[in-house]
């Protein structure tokens, strides 16, 4: 079996913001070599979130606006978490969206359903964080 490690690094310049990492997780199936087994893709930081779903704006605004209700960012004493750092709300936000996702390769090409893409998702940017790439199979 092969095994293929590869980190994506962000610097998101906001709080919060989306990255499609599609093709980047596609380029690491590539050079692993692998034509059938799978790859694990997942945040290497509590406050950020990999998931999937459709690269649709409107989508992506819904999330923002979702996320927000469920976990509001201010104020910031409302949360038992906050003291040296003001970033409670992107722990909870991050349990919400999910930490990782597993997609079947088959063919060496990710096995994905119509519209699905796989995100990187940032909940308490300003700073160099990463996700990992994990490739397996033959």
């Amino acid at each position: 079996m092969k095994s293929y490690r590869k980190e994506l690094w962000f610097n998101i310049p906001r709080r919060r913001g989306l990255v499609n990492i599609t093709g980047a997780v596609q380029e690491a199936v590539d050079a692993s070599g692998v034509q059938d087994g799978m790859v694990l893709v997942n945040a290497m930081h509590i406050t950020a979130s990999v998931f999937i779903n459709d690269d649709e704006s409107g989508l992506h605004s819904d999330y923002e606006r979702w996320l927000e209700k469920l976990a509001p960012e201010k104020p910031y004493d409302q949360y038992a978490h906050n003291g040296y750092e003001d970033n409670a709300d992107a722990h909870l936000k991050r349990t919400i969206m999910g930490r990782e996702v597993v997609v079947a390769i088959t063919g060496g090409k990710l096995d994905f359903g119509p519209w699905e893409q796989i995100f990187y998702y940032e909940l308490d940017g300003k700073r160099k964080k990463r996700a990992l790439i994990k490739v397996i199979g033959e």
